[in-house]
């Protein structure tokens, strides 16, 4: 490895431990319980696809940013999770640091590197912005907190989190391509 990149690394991974450090140091609150539910609500897109659902009952840009949302969900987590993953194993953060209030009950142990689920709630997200973006400026502040509550509880680094949203937004994007946006 070049002297450059592993210096890049070194600075990366002491980022990642400093925003874990302080995520750590958070006083326990409700809000902890609330990041832990949101985490894990968002398992296997159930969040999403619950919500695509619900938003699917209404005609329009509505039914549609939800059948776009789902669809970029789907590919987002088949090139995190199926793809990128197994290419870029990383350890996730020591559960160990992590007070026990803020830890969820059994944490995943693949790679850590992307966040499937940041990757899966800005695809989302972004997807249902393309169709409404009214709709989807709601569903934004929803994937947000999916994907800082991965660091919240402990099973991702900042790093996989932003990783896995750019990952997700740009795969939303991209649909526009192959699937003209209204007005496009």
């Amino acid at each position: 490895m070049h002297p450059t990149s592993r210096r890049t690394g070194d600075r990366i991974d002491d980022l990642d431990r400093a925003i874990s450090r302080a995520v750590s140091e958070i006083p326990p609150s409700p809000f902890d319980t609330v990041m832990k539910a949101v985490s894990q609500a968002a398992d296997h897109g159930l969040l999403w696809f619950a919500t695509a659902a619900l938003l699917a009952t209404r005609r329009g840009a509505t039914r549609r940013g939800a059948v776009r949302g789902v669809v970029a969900l789907g590919c987002s987590s088949v090139v995190a999770n199926a793809v990128l993953k197994p290419l870029l194993p990383r350890r996730r953060p020591a559960a160990s640091e992590l007070p026990a209030y803020q830890t969820i009950p059994d944490p995943p142990t693949s790679s850590s590197f992307p966040s499937g689920h940041s990757a899966s709630a800005a695809a989302f997200a972004t997807a249902f912005m393309i169709e409404s973006p009214a709709v989807g400026v709601v569903l934004a502040p929803l994937a947000a907190a999916v994907a800082y509550s991965r660091i919240h509880v402990g099973v991702h680094w900042a790093t996989d989190v932003a990783a896995g949203a750019a990952l997700g937004t740009t795969i939303a994007l991209a649909s526009r391509r192959w699937w003209p946006a209204p007005g496009a």
